[in-house]
């Protein structure tokens, strides 16, 4: 499998999903701003999107890929099939009893997620009730996590990559189609967030069909790997979703610090998700199969190779987004944010939390480009100790930093905890041989930092000079934003062709590989 070409693959879907993902969020921010009821709607969001991020995209794929493709790989097409549907059915029943329960619970979890809501007549129930309504989702995207680790895992990229777009198409649509004041539109994306799953479903059903690997409901069976899916699932959660738990922790300790927080930290992570998801999520989607067939298949020096590249392509692109991010970042707000609801207060508050985020944006791609050498290798306890003292750092450092700097310092906890989490995981790797560093990682990482840095100053410099020309008027703004981010691109490709970041030659062999 060529490895580059997976990971643009995945890349280039997971950019169109965060477009429209943009798209989405300033439709949200007009409708909604940052005040009670845009709170109560990320809440019952987030506590879906949380439980899908651990047990599916996070543990179950990290859990179900490395056995699949083994079984890929060391059985058959039929064998592997079956340990695949098992699975599906096993856990479409045990997320069927989750979703039953939690309803039924729904008003106390909310106490435990949202404690600072009661303060707010009316907030807590609000977020019960768009809670009830957006919860199912986890039952539909669980079940397309496992078709995307099938499908994946015969190096089907395209399909999967592609559904987060389907979610944000369906937000899109029902905001333009049922526009209304802030409870209707509470209401309104709540029953999106359903659709969205169950349009997701459908859309994989097919094209595992389409692929000659199709997965589906079998009498439910605790077969021997089913067992062991079942046994790496839970330590899983853990080592894979530092970056899910971690925001869990400051939704819930944000409820406590103003009205509006929960949603300044919302919009500042959906602008770092862009470039945590396109380069996170490829390099971690494509790399975790690639090792586990290379490591299957004895391939020691092709899952070495396969792991450096992994790194240089991470630090490759997320330097130059975490610096632009924070030398630019109340204009990126301002033009992306700024109307409607959502005001100049807005805007400063939420600009903070996105330099804070920025901080820890190489560490949350690291740990997604790292954590698949434990997960290839069937290890998951150590990522999940290295993440259960990662988890308790942060937890610390929230309630410590949030006396001082609000929601800020929830931000910058959480982006410490991600440095903590990602120096362990290479650490561990190094000290067990099962990471080798080669000479052109070492030197090519020094240049793309500086690269980065150079860029970050210049557009710090252009801002502070020119952003009142470029960026005040509203029929400039969205002109001169993508003036900056378009120069800011050229100018980081420049100085890392010129430092030796890049060469020409990388460029020729992605291009000959990618029309292969």
């Amino acid at each position: 499998m060529n490895l580059l070409k997976a990971i643009t693959t995945v890349g280039g879907y997971t950019m169109l999903s965060r477009i429209f993902g943009l798209v989405r969020d300033i439709l949200i921010a007009n409708f909604l701003g940052a005040g009670a009821v845009a709170d109560a709607f990320f809440v019952a969001f987030r506590f879906p999107n949380l439980f899908r991020r651990l047990f599916a995209e996070g543990a179950f794929a990290a859990a179900f890929v490395p056995i699949f493709a083994n079984s890929l790989e060391t059985e058959n097409r039929e064998k592997a099939l079956l340990f695949a549907s098992q699975a599906f059915s096993v856990l479409g029943l045990a997320l069927l009893f989750v979703v039953v329960v939690m309803e039924l619970l729904m008003p106390w979890a909310m106490l435990v997620l949202a404690p600072g809501f009661g303060a707010v007549p009316g907030k807590m129930e609000m977020a019960t009730s768009f809670s009830r309504i957006a919860f199912p989702y986890l039952l539909f995207i669980s079940l397309v996590s496992l078709q995307s680790g099938v499908l994946n895992s015969v190096n089907r990229f395209a399909a999967a990559a592609a559904t987060p777009v389907l979610l944000n198409l369906t937000f899109i649509a029902a905001m333009l189609v049922f526009p209304g004041a802030d409870g209707h539109t509470g209401f309104v994306l709540s029953w999106a967030v359903f659709v969205a799953g169950l349009v997701q479903f459908l859309w994989l059903v097919q094209h595992c069909r389409r692929e000659g690997y199709p997965v589906h409901f079998v009498r439910p069976r605790l077969s021997p790997k089913v067992k062991r899916l079942g046994q790496r699932i839970l330590p899983v959660v853990f080592g894979a979703s530092l970056y899910q738990i971690n925001l869990l922790i400051g939704t819930i300790l944000a409820t406590l610090v103003s009205d509006g927080a929960v949603s300044y930290l919302y919009y500042a992570d959906r602008v770092t998700q862009l470039p945590l998801g396109v380069v996170g999520v490829a390099v971690g989607t494509a790399l975790l199969p690639s090792l586990a067939r290379q490591l299957a298949a004895k391939e020691t020096a092709a899952a070495t190779a396969s792991q450096n590249r992994g790194l240089e392509f991470a630090l490759l692109l997320t330097l130059p987004a975490a610096a632009a991010l924070i030398a630019m970042p109340n204009a990126i707000i301002s033009v992306l944010f700024e109307r409607g609801a959502f005001g100049p207060t807005a805007v400063n508050q939420t600009a903070a939390a996105l330099v804070a985020y920025a901080t820890g944006l190489p560490a949350y791609v690291l740990i997604k480009v790292l954590a698949p050498g434990f997960f290839a290798r069937e290890d998951t306890k150590t990522p999940v100790q290295i993440a259960a003292i990662a988890m308790i750092t942060n937890i610390v450092l929230n309630l410590i930093f949030m006396q001082y700097w609000g929601h800020v310092g929830i931000a910058y906890a959480s982006s410490i905890t991600a440095w903590f989490n990602a120096l362990a995981l290479g650490v561990v790797l190094t000290r067990r041989g099962d990471l080798v560093y080669d000479r052109r990682l070492f030197t090519r990482t020094p240049r793309i930092l500086l690269a980065s840095i150079g860029m970050g100053l210049a557009l710090y410099a252009i801002v502070a000079q020119y952003g009142q020309w470029l960026l005040q008027e509203p029929t400039m703004a969205w002109a001169g934003l993508g003036l900056l981010v378009i120069g800011g691109g050229l100018l980081y490709s420049l100085l890392a062709f010129g430092l030796g970041a890049i060469q020409v030659g990388d460029l020729r062999r992605l291009i000959r590989r990618n029309k292969a």
